[in-house]
């Protein structure tokens, strides 16, 4: 991304960018260790905390799409830094509803809903960030960065949360998620700017690289929301119910795998720990290289089959291997199966976000923060779902149903078209990514 001349602020920001990620996942994965404990004291079930994983997406999905308005009204600077805030005093809320409490599930549904309004901001601010740093043909690799934060943050919340536990005890493991998101907060907002222009240290070597690659209109400039564009266009429906896909199947990963581990394949807290970071370290390279490949099709063979195409390839792979690793008898070969189904997903990643950049310029935020509610209404239902099949039909079947529904997701990828505009129907790209098929 940076030639010798040419600072490289836009990179270490994007690298922020991925700590935030990381942390994001690191405050909402965090029960699903902890929830073992939970469990016991609070007296509740597996289908009963799936309600509270569940009021957590459903506050995520209620604000995305007011969490892209005011990342374009207020800019990513200052609602990335109050959301943090908000994380981290929704964490520490997290770990004080008193057991004891008639309304105890209650009162985490509240909390866990809260928290979830406070991490809606994350994403479609970040988009909106990359709406205005970041040129077209860099998109790919910059979501890949941001987005192996959320590999990277489950990953380690499994043995983090575990050595907390063991050490002090389920509650503090929530202070320290709480403290890690406020120091984050005074890094963000120390160290970035919402657009180029206003940092002082981007040099004008960087401006002209990413100026020329951003589309004519000022991506921060004001405007008025075209709903009923937004609302009609193909491509915003496509995201949208792919990323419900998408949404279903991590989130079998994020609220139930190590739980799985733990009660379905018998594995102690220790190994559970162990095991469990095979599907978010898979999930981090799988960002990572999705990244690359997504600008290097673009480049190759056109936006379509950059985006679209490498989407659909991944969530190809992705169904396989639910289908083959929930089968597998062998625990360690079952792990790898399935890590790699949460590798194979994430893929796409870079995808979905980079779409959103390319046909909404300055509405990013807002189409992102509606094609993100898709993700958490997938997650909310497979958050309480999941445990309801795994009780009926067992966890096999689990993962099955993550199967069908992922490929399902290839239908509404073949719909999305990232070479149009929502508006005006101009091509997005410029600077060096060919928009023809």
């Amino acid at each position: 991304m940076a030639r010798s001349g040419r600072s490289n602020i836009r990179i270490w920001l994007i690298f922020m960018l991925f700590v935030i990620s990381a942390i994001a996942f690191l405050d909402r994965t965090n029960i699903s260790v902890a929830g073992v404990q939970m469990r016991e004291e609070y007296g509740i079930d597996q289908i009963r905390l799936g309600w509270v994983f569940s009021a957590f997406l459903l506050g995520y999905a209620a604000f995305q799409v007011p969490a892209g308005w005011l990342a374009a009204r207020f800019g990513p600077r200052a609602l990335l830094t109050a959301a943090l805030v908000w994380w981290g005093i929704f964490s520490v809320a997290t770990a004080l509803v008193p057991p004891d409490s008639r309304h105890a599930i209650l009162l985490l549904a509240i909390v866990r809903f809260a928290l979830g309004i406070g991490e809606a901001a994350v994403y479609p601010a970040g988009n909106q960030f990359l709406s205005r740093w970041v040129p077209a043909q860099e998109r790919g690799k910059a979501n890949g960065l941001i987005f192996a934060g959320v590999g990277a943050g489950s990953g380690l919340t499994p043995p983090l949360i575990t050595a907390i536990i063991a050490t002090a005890g389920w509650r503090a493991s929530f202070y320290v998620c709480a403290v890690i998101g406020l120091v984050a907060a005074a890094i963000w907002f120390t160290v970035s700017r919402d657009k180029p222009r206003e940092h002082s240290r981007v040099n004008a070597a960087e401006l002209a690289h990413i100026e020329s690659g951003l589309p004519v209109h000022d991506p921060a400039a004001p405007g008025a929301i075209p709903w009923s564009a937004i609302l009609s266009s193909r491509s915003v429906w496509g995201l949208f119910l792919s990323y419900f896909a998408f949404g279903y199947v991590i989130w079998i990963f994020f609220s139930w795998f190590f739980i799985y581990l733990a009660e379905a394949r018998g594995l102690d807290l220790k190994s559970s720990a162990l095991f469990g970071m095979a599907p978010f370290m898979a999930m981090t390279v799988g960002c990572l290289a999705g990244g690359v490949l997504n600008d290097f099709i673009s480049q190759r063979f056109g936006l379509y089959w950059g985006r679209s195409g490498l989407a659909m390839a991944a969530f190809l792979l992705t169904g396989l291997f639910l289908g083959i690793g929930s089968r597998v008898d062998n625990v360690s070969l079952a792990v790898l199966t399935l890590a790699l189904g949460g590798g194979a997903i994430y893929l796409s990643q870079s995808s979905f976000w980079s779409v959103t950049t390319d046909i909404a310029g300055r509405h990013t935020g807002v189409v992102s923060g509606l094609m993100n509610v898709g993700c958490q209404l997938g997650g909310a239902l497979t958050s309480s779902l999941t445990p309801w099949i795994a009780a009926q039909f067992g966890w096999i079947a689990a993962f099955g149903t993550g199967a069908v529904v992922v490929l399902a997701g290839i239908v509404a990828w073949a719909f999305v078209d990232p070479r149009r505009q929502i508006v005006g129907g101009e091509p997005s790209v410029r600077a060096g990514v060919p928009v023809a098929q």
